[in-house]
């Protein structure tokens, strides 16, 4: 049997095609799956302003609409290519919005928006596995969509600190007992790296950020204490590359490049 993960699209669907597909069984997606142009300029903006001191700026209603219409229509587009090529396994990184993030937008913005998981799973052959495990012809497959590790909001010290880390904590405790339920796994995909893996912050982050490790710490206890045979991961697109931790490889995919493995 023949896998291949693929790191974060991020809509780049020329890349996406450059992939040799037709002898996979099953694709494995890392999450950010859209194009987030827009909303990516509008965060550092934002963080940029915090960081000079200066007042946070207002986006219109219909640019933020922009920004969420960009990333989903270009994730179903994506999606739907790699549906026609072998069945599509996927997570959550941090440009696709759960339900309740997108609930709560719309009602912000007096607006409707489209739900990603809606449109995802119309789609014949995909699987949002975010949080749950997999069985694929008995191959046990575990996904972990993207959360704020307490130590992420220890390192980067972002402006609204307090709020940040009591998220944090929740969030942590949340995916140390998914890790938990887990057990064992032949396969992880998690959004960001395990922490000093393949985690490093360089360009085109602000200049604050870069240097410093984004990666998960439970993550890379998961990793330590079972062994999976495998570790797929992207966000930083920086790190991409391999490194091995034990028995377990680990492979940033960085923006959609891929792996292709045998079982």
């Amino acid at each position: 049997m023949r896998i291949c993960a693929i790191g974060d699209p991020h809509g780049s669907l020329d890349k996406i095609r450059q992939i040799p597909l037709d002898d996979i069984d099953l694709i494995l997606l890392t999450g950010d799956l859209g194009k987030a142009d827009l909303a990516r300029k509008m965060a550092f903006e934002k963080i940029k302003r915090a960081k000079e001191g200066l007042p946070e700026k207002e986006y219109s209603s219909s640019m933020k609409k922009r920004a969420y219409m960009q990333a989903h229509n270009s994730s179903v587009k994506i999606v739907k290519y790699l549906a026609r090529k072998a069945p599509v396994m996927t997570i959550y990184g941090n440009v696709e919005a759960p339900r309740g993030k997108v609930r709560k937008q719309a009602k912000e913005l007096s607006i409707e928006l489209p739900f990603l998981d809606e449109s995802l799973s119309s789609i014949p052959g995909v699987r949002i596995i975010n949080n749950r495990v997999a069985n694929f012809n008995g191959i046990r497959i575990g996904g972990l969509e993207y959360f704020i590790d307490t130590n992420w909001v220890r390192d980067f010290k972002p402006k609204d600190f307090q709020r940040r880390m009591a998220s944090a904590k929740k969030d942590t405790e949340k995916a140390k007992r998914i890790l938990k339920w887990f057990n064992q796994l032949d396969i992880l995909i998690t959004h960001q790296p395990p922490y000093g893996i393949l985690d490093k912050v360089g360009a085109p982050a602000p200049m604050h950020w870069r240097g410093k490790h984004a990666g998960s710490k439970e993550i890379l206890d998961y990793i330590k204490r079972k062994q999976p045979a495998y570790l797929f991961c992207g966000h930083i697109h920086e790190g991409e590359g391999k490194k091995k931790i034990g028995k377990t490889e680990v492979h940033n995919l960085g923006v959609a490049s891929y792996k292709v493995i045998e079982f």
